[in-house]
């Protein structure tokens, strides 16, 4: 049976990949309420008219921080570079998963 399954191989690849493909946009939804609730009160972000000014511009933040690692540390607790921020340890207190706050790097990414 198994043995039966190679001839199936790269139909399986391409499905896995337009699934994959459907899945990352399938999260759009998902990301774009999570940027609502926990970003756009304090970050510019594009699209966006109604947004605070209390932490720094998330438009072109792919530019500014090419490391995405960078930013998934800045969400998830920022306090270990700057002790003094206003930005909340959201990865740190359980606010956001490590996927959510994957998902919002995506997003902020990709805009």
């Amino acid at each position: 049976m198994i043995v039966g399954l190679r001839n199936y191989a790269p139909a399986l690849a391409v499905a896995g990949a337009v699934f994959c493909a459907v899945s990352a946009n399938a999260a759009s939804p998902d990301a774009r309420a999570l940027i609502g609730q926990y970003c756009e009160q304090c970050h510019q972000v594009k699209g966006v008219q109604n947004f605070g000014n209390i932490g720094p511009s998330l438009v072109d933040l792919k530019g500014r921080y090419p490391e995405r690692k960078d930013v998934e540390e800045i969400i998830s607790d920022e306090t270990k570079r700057n002790p003094q921020t206003a930005m909340p340890p959201f990865g740190r207190n359980l606010v956001l998963t490590k996927q959510q706050i994957e998902t919002i790097v995506d997003y902020l990414y990709n805009q």
